[in-house]
């Protein structure tokens, strides 16, 4: 077996490695006494011989079967057994086929829906409850500790860094500045007492990025991320995506405020705005889906050389619009600073009621009045049902840099060739 693990380590079957992290290598074994497929999670060597910090990665290692050990929970992964065969420490836990972390669905390309991050946070917010009332605070909640089974059902794990927060636990537990940075709450930081809402906190970070692809306290060094943790407020989650609920919006901000005393004080708290969110949120089914106008918006000229990642960007930050025939989209003279994109039907461009244009599917307009808020000197009107991507400056401003850039040299490419055609149309009348 690689990295010098035998086959057997107890009673227990080594197989095949799953996956390695700082802590430890998981890998898929079999208990025979039960019968069932188990994980084991293998102290590194190299770790625990290490003659200044040995000691105390051992601690921190089976300071997870000692935590989760003593909780039972459908959303928490659940810890069997715990030993030392010669050399070696393992953990057994709970084998979760087919498992994927919530890391997968940070990315703007793959965001699940909206409800459905919804139950997933639900989860975890009662998964978090129970632990906590039975005074265990996990400290670092994050998208790569939270698994997700083939169904979406979760699965909070790694507890090796818990703590338990009893005056009278004899346990010794590691201090310091404990958890993972980008996932801290300001107290974390400032290694002040640690509670359950730290842990709520960092609930509310991955919540952010689940619902919009991007991390709350973007920062380019350490420096800057402790600053925003502590200081600054994130942006409005509907910088980013456009169909997120208010709800969902102050749910999130609650969740995150700097002082642990404005946050949800227990996990049940929040579980049960989230329960009234998804009351909220259950509405008949949209008839075409987020994936169906994904596959419209990527087939469009606009968008050819954008990587998908991009193009989720602008989709979910952009309004999705449908109109019927005859429905006014602009009405001439009125201010608009939008920029629109036709992904099907057939629109008409009128000016003072005569029809001067008829644009299709893939064609663009109001590009003046997304570059300086004007009066529309031009209506655009529906010839048949049409669908199409409504986009302003802030939303641009708030996808990632290179989006921005990709966007603006077409953005530019298609006002330069509106601008040709109009001087030749004008250069003809003369």
């Amino acid at each position: 077996m690689a990295d010098g693990i035998p086959q057997h380590l107890g009673k227990y079957e080594v197989k095949t490695e799953i996956s390695r992290g700082s802590m430890g290598i998981v890998f898929l074994g079999h208990d025979p006494y039960i019968d069932r497929p188990v994980a084991i999670k293998v102290a590194l060597a190299e770790s625990l011989n290490d003659p200044e910090s040995g000691d105390r990665y051992r601690k921190m290692f089976f300071n997870e079967a000692h935590t989760a050990g003593k909780l039972t929970h459908p959303n928490i992964i659940s810890i069997y057994d715990a030993g030392v065969d010669e050399e070696n420490c393992y953990i057994i836990m709970e084998y979760i086929a087919g498992g994927e972390t919530l890391k997968s669905y940070t990315r703007p390309e793959k965001l699940l829906p909206i409800e459905k991050v919804v139950e997933i946070m639900f989860k975890c917010a009662k998964a978090l409850d129970y632990a906590h009332r039975e005074s265990v605070v996990h400290r670092d909640i994050k998208p790569s500790n939270i698994l997700v089974t083939k169904d979406k059902d979760v699965k909070i794990g790694d507890f090796s860094i818990a703590h338990i927060n009893k005056p009278d636990s004899t346990t010794t537990q590691a201090g310091g500045v404990m958890g993972s940075p980008k996932y801290m709450s300001p107290e974390q930081l400032n290694e002040e007492h640690v509670t359950n809402r730290t842990d709520l906190f960092s609930l509310g970070v991955v919540m952010y990025e689940l619902l919009t692809g991007r991390h709350p306290f973007e920062a380019e060094n350490f420096s800057r991320l402790v600053n925003l943790i502590l200081h600054e407020s994130p942006p409005p989650l509907r910088n980013f995506r456009s169909d997120i609920p208010e709800v969902l919006e102050k749910i999130v901000r609650k969740a995150m405020q700097k002082k642990a005393d404005d946050r949800y004080q227990m996990g049940l708290e929040l579980a049960t705005d989230l329960s009234k969110a998804f009351d909220q949120l259950e509405r008949p089914k949209e008839n075409i889906s987020v994936q169906e106008k994904f596959n419209s918006v990527k087939k469009l000229e606009f968008f050819q050389g954008f990587p998908d990642a991009e193009v989720w960007e602008i989709l979910r930050a952009s309004t999705w619009q449908d109109y019927h025939r005859r429905d006014d989209i602009i009405i001439e003279g009125e201010l608009d600073d939008c920029f629109y994109i036709l992904v099907s039907g057939k629109v008409n461009v009128k000016k003072k009621r005569k029809i001067i244009r008829t644009l299709g599917s893939g064609d663009c307009f109001g590009e003046m009045g997304y570059l300086a808020k004007t009066k529309r000197t031009a209506s655009i009107v529906a010839e048949d049902d049409a669908s199409l991507l409504k986009i302003n400056s802030t939303v641009i401003s708030q996808v990632s840099l290179n989006c921005q850039v990709r966007f603006l040299k077409v953005f530019l490419r298609t006002l330069i060739h509106r601008l040709s055609a109009t001087t030749e149309v004008i250069s003809q009348d003369v």
